[in-house]
């Protein structure tokens, strides 16, 4: 027998029976340890995931706030009334507004009926979907936005998607593997979340947005891909030819969207793939070091102790157990 979820979303959560009962405040230490009305991902989710889902306070009002996260409000039942970068809106059953980690809104409180399910994002996540976004859309647009520009430009993307059923059906799937988990419901709530996106850039017509699209977008995307696949011997001379610029032309627009030089942007993808083998592999240090792209060992250890905190060897070792206890 399938399960009544509304029924059970509907039911009072501790943190609604004290606000019900003690207060009309919000309890902001739940929220954020910074001065700034900044929700944290770090409440809600430990360090090793990148998302989760969540199902929103009522009966409390949430005053002007940011998120160092990107969030995804869907009304499940009911409505949710906000003011998004100084914009009302009501979002009504079914529909789904996406936010940057640079926007503020705040939220009136919301009434019983009302259930808002708040999907939690860290951007590390969406790293991986670049690999499926080869076209110009305002969700790529968006996302590409939110992980790399360093402008803290406030977005925000709002989908009247309640009558797509893709849309709706993902979304049930991943509110009842939070409701009901099992051993793959993380795995299963990731997979959902990437077809989840694949699905809202299909219906980018039916979006309202905030923000115009970056005119270099193609190509950000592009040189983001082009690391990615080909991080071992990556040149932004052969980008350049590939994607039909002058480097320095190409060099420059990189570093406008993203904060960081090509070069950077390499080297952090190599440091990463370089972690990932020796948390996942016994391969031998300089095998590896030599997989992601360096000739120089010497330097390899520099730049990784430089952003992991410790050696290669001394990070393997603590990952492996064999530190010291």
């Amino acid at each position: 027998m399938k399960p009544d979820i509304l029924s059970e979303l509907l039911e009072i959560t501790e943190e609604e029976k004290a606000i019900l009962e003690q207060r009309a405040d919000v309890s902001r230490e739940l929220y954020t340890s910074k001065k700034n009305f900044i929700i944290e991902s770090e409440k809600f989710l430990s360090k090793d995931k990148t998302i989760m889902v969540r199902k929103h306070t009522r009966f409390v009002d949430f005053p002007l706030h940011k998120h160092d996260y990107i969030e995804a409000n869907y009304v499940f039942n009911g409505e949710l009334r906000q003011t998004v970068g100084g914009r009302p809106i009501i979002l009504k059953k079914g529909e789904l507004l996406l936010l940057n980690q640079h926007i503020e809104h705040e939220i009136k409180a919301s009434g019983k009926e009302d259930i808002v399910i708040n999907l939690i994002i860290r951007p590390a996540f969406f790293e991986f979907i670049f690999s499926f976004l080869s076209s110009e859309n305002v969700v790529s647009d968006f996302l590409l936005n939110s992980l790399y520009n360093n402008t803290q430009n406030g977005q925000y993307l709002y989908f009247k998607v309640a009558e797509v059923e893709s849309i709706q059906s993902f979304i049930g799937k991943m509110i009842y593997e939070i409701m009901y988990p099992s051993t793959f419901s993380e795995s299963t709530i990731k997979l959902y979340m990437g077809l989840l996106m694949i699905e809202l850039i299909k219906n980018s017509d039916k979006v309202e947005r905030k923000e115009e699209a970056s005119v270099h977008h193609y190509l950000i995307v592009e040189s983001l891909k082009y690391i990615d696949e080909h991080f071992k011997d990556a040149s932004l001379y052969e980008l350049a030819e590939q994607l039909n610029q002058p480097h320095y032309g190409l060099s420059k627009i990189i570093k406008k969207a993203t904060s960081f030089t090509f070069k950077e942007l390499l080297q952090e993808k190599r440091l990463e793939k370089a972690k990932d083998l020796l948390e996942g592999t016994h391969l031998p240090i300089s095998e590896i070091v030599e997989m992601v792209g360096y000739d120089n060992i010497s330097y390899f250890y520099r730049i990784f102790k430089e952003k992991y905190g410790q050696t290669p060897k001394k990070f393997r070792d603590h990952v492996m157990g064999r530190g010291d206890h």
